[in-house]
């Protein structure tokens, strides 16, 4: 028997959303995988300084796989600047695994950077990112960033795309179409939908308690409250829409109660001035950041989910797979990466970046369709771990 190939991945640290694919791909027997972090975030509760709170997520992020936290020497180590990651043993160690591949998250790091040029000619080294062109604006500071990165990106053998506005954004800078492969964002898609008839139960009772009628229509906004996200936005248009029903006594929404709720759920540095813009609005709700174990019913919430985020850097939205898992539709604004991929006539509306007209209409337009008996699974057939597993190691044999 053949001996398998290695595949050595480096990245910052344990997320729940990769901590599924490394288990899965591990498990598929078909290649050694061995990840590499470079940022020791990966045990206990840690802040999080865009929920404003201290984090530990309750699903186990390290089990399943081969893993090794790389000794970060960094004066200020983080993954929000680029001198936050700094290994000085990160390429001995890779080279001491003897992978045959290199799988690098990302490039705005010291250490990511550095292991690129090293192994570049060596082995092949392949690349996963999900940046994408929607921020850009023209001029000099553009221009000079598109001249860098075309040069990182010689260092890249193959790019794993996670959609088409990423595609378009490697197509710009540099990389060929027959180095790009697609291999969708996916979130773990059975932890979402399983179980459905007792987690729409339960989030039918969390409804009650929060004193919303069983057939009222709900928007659901699961996330940080931060700028980018323009969780403001919501909420103004929420409340537009509710003074226009109650000002002209129209029912907008197909549900026999007049008025529109919104749940906002998580924390963040914009939840003051939510709470003061929701004063006297009893359709306004709010909870507290949610666990991960949880989120299978707090997205069930909702009729609908929303994310009306304006940037820069919504590079993807993977709550939006984790809505659509549940078998709710979404509304996310143009800004959002995964619109193109993820958002149709039957999975949910596009609207106008920071247009709260815009976003009142796709409320609108929701509430008036079918969403309340909508199938336990509303993503495309391929973006599952499983088919991400099998395109990845379709490349080792």
């Amino acid at each position: 028997m053949a001996e398998l190939k290695r595949l050595a991945i480096v990245t910052t640290h344990p997320i729940q959303y990769n901590a599924p694919f490394f288990r899965a791909l591990t498990q598929s027997g078909k290649v050694l995988v061995k990840v590499f972090y470079t940022w020791d975030k990966g045990s206990g509760k840690k802040h999080d300084p865009g929920f404003c709170q201290q984090i530990e997520w309750d699903i186990p992020l390290l089990e399943g796989y081969e893993y090794a936290f790389v000794k970060n020497t960094s004066k200020e180590p983080g993954s929000h600047h680029f001198l936050g990651i700094h290994n000085p043993t990160l390429i001995n160690e890779i080279k001491d695994y003897r992978p045959d591949v290199v799988l690098v998250y990302g490039w705005s790091f010291r250490s990511n950077l550095k292991v690129m040029h090293y192994f570049k000619g060596k082995v092949p080294v392949w690349f996963r990112g999900d940046s994408h062109l929607l921020d850009e604006e023209l001029g000099l500071k553009t221009f000079l960033r598109r001249v860098f990165l075309k040069w990182v990106y010689k260092h890249v053998d193959k790019a794993f795309y996670v959609g088409s506005n990423n595609k378009v954004y490697y197509l710009a800078h540099g990389l060929k179409e027959e180095q790009l492969v697609f291999m969708p964002h996916v979130v773990d898609n059975d932890s979402f939908a399983h179980d459905c008839n007792n987690r729409e139960k339960q989030a039918l009772e969390w409804r009650r308690s929060l004193r919303i009628a069983d057939e009222d229509f709900v928007v659901l906004f699961a996330g940080k409250f931060e700028p980018k996200k323009n969780p403001v936005l919501l909420v103004n248009s929420v409340i537009a829409l509710n003074e226009q029903i109650t000002s002209s006594n129209i029912q907008i929404s197909k549900f026999p109660n007049l008025l529109i709720h919104l749940i906002l759920v998580g924390n963040g540095i914009l939840e003051s001035q939510l709470r003061k813009l929701s004063e006297r609005k009893p359709y306004i709700h709010f909870l507290p950041f949610q666990n991960q174990s949880k989120m299978p019913v707090v997205y069930r919430l909702g009729n609908i989910f929303c994310l009306p985020s304006k940037g820069p850097g919504e590079t993807w939205g993977l709550g939006v797979n984790e809505a659509l898992a549940c078998g709710r539709k979404a509304i996310v604004s143009e800004k959002v990466g995964c619109a193109p991929d993820l958002i149709n006539n039957k999975s949910g509306c596009i609207f106008s970046n920071n247009d709260y007209i815009s976003l009142s209409k796709a409320i609108n337009t929701i509430s008036h369709s079918e969403t309340k008996f909508m199938g336990t699974n509303l993503l495309p057939d391929n973006f599952t771990i499983f088919s991400n597993v099998n395109i990845l190691n379709q490349f080792f044999y």
